[in-house]
């Protein structure tokens, strides 16, 4: 681990494997850590990524934002296969744990704390690691499991409750649940504010015992990978910002119908949408 005296104060701590994602063009960058971290800058926050992964690609698009890489043999990597059933994911390998004990004095205090597993990774007791932050969490690689070929499926989250009472805002897409409305419910009762993305429908927000729906403009779908990462960034982001979840989602699904119409790390918003959707929702 290297020296934390070497580490600045951040707003933004975002935890969770970077990952290399096998595609039929080739390896690359991915991860919710990647499109999560990108979004915040963007927003305007310092950001800082504690990760471990094995470098076997370049984060050149991460170059701007400081990484505290707990050095691994291997990174995360996932292969998704799209089928006529839909996409069928593997996991082909996972890096290490990532612990409380990893992270740099200087980024205990971020405001904002985005725990966001994609294979077991993070270590549930982190969210009580930040009394004084907002922590967001985007939970689904709690809610995966895969066999000894590396199939993944969606599992049983034994900790779900006692997470979810102790953070600020949840974010997941209906498809991490396999569409289970009754997981969903048992959520919503458990976390102060709980957003289900469902694709181009949008998003349900449920918040002091309401629920609402929040539709997206029309696009042409390009890309979703990384959607829902962004969606995740955007909307914590804005949250800690207004305290107000109904604003926060208004904000959040016009920027995140941008990211739908291009491919992989151009998805990431520009200043000018973000500017474009202030002025709409303000």
């Amino acid at each position: 681990m290297p020296s934390i005296t070497n580490f600045e104060p951040i707003d933004y701590l975002m935890i969770g494997h970077l990952t290399i994602d096998s595609t039929p063009s080739g390896p690359q960058l991915g991860g919710t850590a990647t499109y999560a971290a990108l979004t915040a800058q963007i927003l305007g926050l310092r950001v800082g990524i504690l990760t471990a992964w094995g470098a076997e690609i370049d984060s050149g698009p991460l170059e701007s934002i400081p990484i505290l890489n707990i050095n691994s043999d291997r990174s995360t990597n996932f292969q998704n296969i799209e089928t006529p059933a839909g996409r069928v994911q593997s996991i082909m390998q996972v890096a290490h744990r990532l612990e409380s004990c990893h992270i740099p004095e200087p980024w205990r205090r971020a405001r904002i704390v985005h725990l966001g597993p994609v294979a077991q990774e993070v270590e549930p007791a982190l969210v009580h690691q930040f009394p004084a932050a907002l922590i967001g969490v985007t939970p689904q690689g709690w809610l995966r499991s895969w066999d000894e070929d590396g199939r993944v499926y969606v599992a049983d989250w034994p900790a779900a409750s006692h997470i979810l009472q102790n953070v600020g805002a949840v974010v997941i897409s209906i498809d991490d649940l396999d569409g289970d409305e009754g997981r969903v419910e048992e959520m919503a009762v458990s976390c102060p504010v709980l957003a289900v993305t469902e694709g181009k429908q949008g998003v349900r927000l449920y918040w002091n015992g309401d629920v609402r729906r929040f539709h997206p403009p029309e696009v042409e779908a390009v890309d979703t990978t990384g959607a829902g990462d962004i969606f995740a960034a955007a909307f914590f982001v804005r949250l800690f910002t207004t305290r107000d979840p109904w604003e926060a989602a208004r904000f959040t699904i016009l920027l995140a119908s941008f990211s739908v119409t291009r491919a992989g790390l151009a998805a990431i918003p520009t200043a000018g949408e973000v500017n474009a959707c202030l002025v709409e929702v303000i």
